[in-house]
């Protein structure tokens, strides 16, 4: 039996601190005006943007922690190092925005019942500003999260809040215009329900990455399929892909094969997995077709196991 381990240790989204920085200066800034606001004029809208605005924040802090955290060297105890604290922190800000949601949904239910008066011009200038402010964190986070669950989270939040304010806009005109003062816990009630689907999409590649699930962008019966392709190779098992954090997968298989020039095969599917599937991390084992028929007792012997480390 013959395996082989290739990788590679090129950084994800290490190139994104500064981004966050930039942002959380910005969100963090604008958030005691949005609160302070926001009780001034009686919104419960521009509440609920700065609600939202404060959960950016907290994403922001987390992201910046969880970057410094996933930069820790592997160790005896973690071998894949510390990559998986992003995960955390994406999840957490998943549950965080459940919350608020939630608690905005609460809220407007009772201010149907009873709208205070609101004051809609200060409100209208509030949101305009916390406009400006999101389209700008917005611009800086666009870069770094697709690479990054961490990062989206951190977007998704932002880019709430962009359209929160939007319609808190659009809720404060109506008011200054009509005086319906119910459009402003409907604006809330909408900012809710818009954030929900998204942020179970964050919560559900968060928890996905956490399960060890196979991501979403890979196949797993093409891979399969092309690692059966190979020449030489008649069977492929124990065949896992998961990642460690967002954008570094990982995969283990057993090749059967009719050959003992084992290093050929094992070269051309790591330069297949590479070259298709942008797998640069994978260990590979090749067995003996004629020794297949006691894989599964030498299995139970545990004859064979592998253990690497991945910075």
């Amino acid at each position: 039996m013959s395996g082989n381990h290739n990788h590679s240790h090129v950084p994800t989204g290490q190139g994104n601190s500064k981004r966050l920085w930039m942002a959380l200066g910005l969100t963090a800034s604008f958030l005691i005006v949005e609160v302070v606001g926001g009780i001034i004029t009686q919104s419960l809208a521009l509440l609920s943007d700065a609600a939202h605005m404060f959960t950016d924040v907290t994403a922001l802090v987390i992201a910046l922690v969880a970057m410094q955290i996933a930069k820790r060297p592997a160790d005896r105890k973690r071998t894949f190092g510390y990559h998986r604290f992003e995960i955390l922190a994406a999840a957490f800000n998943a549950l965080l925005l459940f919350a608020v949601a939630f608690y905005i949904l609460y809220e407007a239910w009772v201010r149907f019942q009873n709208p205070p008066e609101i004051h809609s011009t200060g409100m209208l200038v509030i949101a305009a500003f916390g406009l400006l402010i999101n389209v700008v964190a917005m611009f800086l986070l666009m870069g770094g999260q697709k690479d990054s669950l961490n990062v989206k989270g951190a977007y998704l939040e932002v880019l709430a809040d962009a359209l929160g304010s939007i319609g808190v806009i659009i809720g404060a005109l109506v008011i200054k215009f009509t005086s319906w003062l119910w459009v402003d816990s409907a604006i809330a009630v909408a900012i809710g329900f818009w954030v929900l689907p998204r942020t179970w999409i964050l919560l559900r590649d968060s928890v996905n990455i956490l399960l060890e699930g196979v991501p979403a962008d890979i196949n797993l019966d093409s891979i399969e399929a092309d690692l059966k392709a190979l020449d030489k190779v008649t069977g492929v098992h124990d065949l896992h892909v998961w990642s460690i954090t967002s954008g570094k997968h990982t995969l283990t298989a057993h090749l059967v094969v009719t050959t003992t020039d084992w290093q050929k095969v094992l070269d051309a599917a790591q330069l297949m997995l590479a070259k298709n599937y942008q797998l640069n991390h994978v260990t590979i084992q090749c067995e003996n077709a004629i020794c297949e028929v006691g894989h599964i007792d030498a299995h139970q012997f545990k004859q064979t196991s592998e253990t690497h480390d991945d910075a």
